[in-house]
């Protein structure tokens, strides 16, 4: 019982600081998600792992070589198919996040061993003392951010709602954090996390000069990521290309933003700014697509925009 107590104290159940990934099937977790730590190994693990039985060998680790179609579970399981046979989506499709994750994991890991190999006697003190570089904590802080505007999704997917999490872009390594199709047509999703700061619209010209939009986040000009949002429409609208019919929108949505009480949402060079609450709004409006309409289409992208690997 003193050996068994001690195991138990060994494993604690806990919401990760920092992203990790799973030691038994190699999934990529990031910064919030619920995982069991264990204090002796220092390593995690994934809760399907350890919900698992323990007569039951462990969970193979995911196949990303044919980016398959997932069931309507975030975590993502084999592809499912129609009742006709045909190659079939659950309501959600990816793991959002799992991308910043991985990027998360690939740069505080390569710190950590040219610390080491650099230091041979100080490196584990250094480690401990100075925490990684901002522009590595932010892509944890990200994928903290699109993890959880996932689980909003999430809670929201049904068959006039579905969803693609973390896709890729073929030939690049840029991803699209979220792509939903809903009755009023296809919504282009990227989140954005800038804790205590203020989204705003500001506007130069317009009489004699020529009138200049500029988006603002605590006062420090952000419009390249309206651009980027621009660029990432662009494409959604030209692998549907021969569905002209389909709306497409953007929306940055910017997650522990310092909303003002009143108003605060607005658009910018036909890209919308909004908070999750107000975007969830948008996406449970009324439109002409039916739920046959919304799965095809969620198919078609998925082709398009295979899922991003972790």
């Amino acid at each position: 019982m003193e050996g068994e107590s001690a195991s138990i104290a060994a494993v604690k159940r806990m919401r990760l600081r920092y992203a990790g990934r799973c030691a038994t099937c190699g999934a990529v977790l990031s910064a919030g998600v619920t995982a069991d730590y264990h204090r002796t190994s220092r390593t995690v693990t994934c809760m399907p792992c350890a919900q698992a039985p323990t007569d039951q060998p462990g969970p193979a680790a995911p196949d990303t070589s044919a980016d398959s179609a997932s069931t309507d579970s975030v975590l993502g399981r084999a592809p499912q198919t129609d009742a006709e046979g045909h190659p079939a989506l659950g309501v959600v499709d990816g793991h959002g996040g799992a991308s910043a994750a991985a990027e998360y994991l690939r740069r505080h890991d390569a710190r950590r061993e040219r610390v080491l190999t650099n230091h041979p006697r100080l490196g584990r003190f250094l480690l401990a003392v100075f925490d990684d570089p901002q522009s590595t904590r932010a892509w944890s802080v990200g994928a903290e951010g699109e993890r959880m505007l996932s689980e909003m999704l999430a809670s929201m997917a049904g068959d006039s709602l579905r969803v693609l999490h973390d896709r890729r872009i073929p030939r690049t390594r840029a991803n699209i954090d979220h792509v939903v199709v809903c009755p009023t047509g296809v919504v282009v999703v990227d989140a954005k996390r800038y804790r205590n700061s203020r989204p705003a619209l500001r506007v130069e010209g317009g009489l004699i000069r020529p009138r200049v939009e500029s988006l603002t986040v605590g006062g420090r000009d952000r419009t390249a990521l309206v651009a980027g949002m621009q660029r990432q429409v662009a494409l959604i609208r030209a692998a549907l290309a021969d569905r002209p019919e389909v709306p497409v929108r953007g929306v940055l949505c910017f997650i522990d933003a310092d909303w003002p009480l009143i108003g605060g949402s607005f658009t910018i060079n036909d890209v919308a700014v909004v908070w999750p609450k107000k975007l969830k709004a948008m996406l449970t409006e009324p439109g002409p697509l039916n739920e046959a309409q919304i799965a095809d289409l969620q198919w078609e992208l998925h082709e398009a925009f295979p899922r991003a690997r972790g």
